[in-house]
């Protein structure tokens, strides 16, 4: 895991977020998600400056999800490591949506 998949595990790990149950590096069809709540049918992945240059593939990657009935959260590296309350709670938002 990269530094900002640890910072933000420790977070959603053991149901400490709104008491939901989240898995990381996790198999959707042929796609590995970062972290996944399938209770939420919650994606959530994270970037690093590699993701600017495939901006497509990452585009078609959310249409299927989004097609699978997942909802996905993108955040990049640097706003998870240096702003994760904010990106807690968007995910917090996300959650007790209504």
């Amino acid at each position: 895991m990269t530094d900002a998949e640890r910072r933000l595990w420790r977070h959603l790990r053991l149901r400490q977020l709104a008491g939901c149950k989240f898995r990381r590096q996790c198999p959707i069809g042929r796609y590995i998600v970062d972290f996944v709540c399938f209770e939420q049918t919650l994606v959530i992945e994270l970037d690093g400056g590699q993701h600017a240059e495939q901006t497509a593939q990452d585009a078609r990657r959310d249409a299927w999800l989004k097609m699978q009935g997942y909802q996905v959260l993108r955040f990049w590296n640097n706003e998870v490591l240096q702003e994760t309350e904010v990106v807690l709670e968007v995910i917090l938002g996300f959650i007790r949506r209504d």
